[in-house]
């Protein structure tokens, strides 16, 4: 018998660069994501995190899960730069990752040419309209 339809986390088992963004999500390896996403080592995975929402330690948690391969950490905060709590930065420093805070477009920019130069680079990216 049928379960019916499993909704699952959004998750894409790989790398990629971002193709697109706007409108409310992004685009990348021939796929849409409306909302946020975290582009990490294994993977891109949807996030939860809209524009305006307080970055904490438990919102990128995540990410600190990953700290043997991130050595860099860029913030997409929106249309707007954002600086990261203090709190935030010092766990990121603690577990050896720098973060740089940027607007989202900036952010898929700087990502998308580290991800080409093969770097240790992760990415977390508030979605804009």
């Amino acid at each position: 018998m049928s379960k019916g339809i499993e909704i699952r986390d959004a998750h894409f088992p790989g790398r990629a660069p971002i193709d697109a963004y706007g409108n409310g999500g992004f685009r990348f390896a021939d796929m849409s994501h409306r909302g946020s996403l975290l582009c990490l080592p294994s993977g891109v995975y949807g996030w939860d995190f809209s524009e305006g929402d307080t970055l904490t330690i438990d919102a990128l948690s995540r990410v600190l899960d990953e700290t043997e391969t991130i050595e860099v950490l860029l913030v997409g905060t929106g249309n707007e730069l954002r600086p990261l709590p203090k709190a935030l930065k010092e766990a990121l420093k603690a577990r050896g990752i720098s973060s740089d805070p940027m607007s989202t477009g900036a952010a898929v920019r700087t990502y998308n040419i580290m991800l080409s130069e093969s770097r240790a680079v992760a990415v977390a990216l508030v979605a804009v309209d």
